[in-house]
């Protein structure tokens, strides 16, 4: 999530991009409940040891971990520590997703799809959890239309390589432009089985809150019958302060998440909340 903060920024307009339509489950709303308080995941970027990572995760209610594996996972003596995880992991009851992502895979599928085939080798993860941003290539900017199409082919072939589920990092704004009459945020829902909003703001409810920036991702999930889960960050962007819980601490998170809880308990797409990330989560003053 290496431009998180920049999907309250960012705007570009899509226009016209070919797409090929995939075969994906639409359910709509039907069998659809909101996440019980209290759903949290979180994001895990480093690479600190597996029991203290889990111990946090147990202690503070998270149920999903995202955990980051290197393309190299096979080679770079980095397995035995994942493998250390999933044991604690399901000793605890926490799922682990392998989270993934480089803007670059964007037009390079060979290597999304090398890394793919390495989590799958591991046997370790229940989820795959894209984060590839578009928007911070050059192509966003200089040929708009083609970045769309390959963003959207890359999350096909993703699909087509995993019978996992597959969820995906997007920012609240995706569903303000279309491509060739088609909502660009509908067309990520269409390819994936969730998503991830960087609804990063610093309240949980009111004027450009999380709750608020998510409305249109939330709408759009329950429609389809796909989950939607939000996002909250905790690392310090000094491009976007309003962004981030870095200033606020740990006890205003937790109450500002406990609003975002009573806001959507009615909201049969909300999936929860997650946390980016552990390392800047767990430094929070109180």
């Amino acid at each position: 999530m290496r431009g998180r903060w920049r999907a309250g920024l960012v705007s570009a307009i899509l226009v016209g991009a070919s797409l090929a339509l995939p075969v994906a489950s639409s359910a709509g709303s039907a069998g659809l409940t909101a996440a019980p308080a209290g759903t949290r995941a979180m994001w895990l970027w480093g690479d600190q040891p597996a029991v203290e990572v889990v111990d946090w995760a147990d202690r503070q209610s998270v149920s999903e971990i995202f955990v980051h594996v290197s393309p190299a996972v096979l080679t770079n003596g980095d397995l035995a520590r994942l493998q250390d995880m999933k044991e604690r992991a399901d000793a605890a009851g926490v799922k682990l997703r392998a989270l993934g992502g480089d803007p670059a895979w964007v037009t390079d599928h060979a290597a999304a799809l090398e890394w793919l085939d390495a989590v799958l080798t591991t046997g370790i993860f229940t989820g795959i959890h894209l984060d590839v941003e578009p928007y911070l290539t050059l192509g966003w900017a200089e040929n708009l239309e083609g970045t769309a199409a390959s963003y959207l082919a890359l999350l096909d072939k993703v699909r087509a390589g995993t019978t996992l589920p597959i969820e995906a990092d997007v920012p609240f704004w995706y569903g303000e432009h279309r491509i060739k009459g088609r909502n660009f945020a509908d067309e990520v829902l269409r390819r994936v089985n969730a998503v991830t909003v960087m609804s990063y703001r610093d309240s949980g409810t009111g004027p450009n809150s999380i709750v608020a920036v998510s409305q249109d991702w939330l709408a759009r999930g329950r429609t389809v019958g796909k989950r939607v889960r939000l996002g909250a960050e905790t690392d310090r962007l000094a491009d976007c302060p309003q962004c981030t819980f870095a200033e606020e601490g740990a006890t205003r998170l937790q109450e500002e998440l406990a609003e975002v809880d009573a806001a959507t308990r009615r909201t049969a797409a909300f999936a929860g909340i997650a946390v980016h990330r552990y390392g800047s989560w767990r430094a929070l003053a109180e």
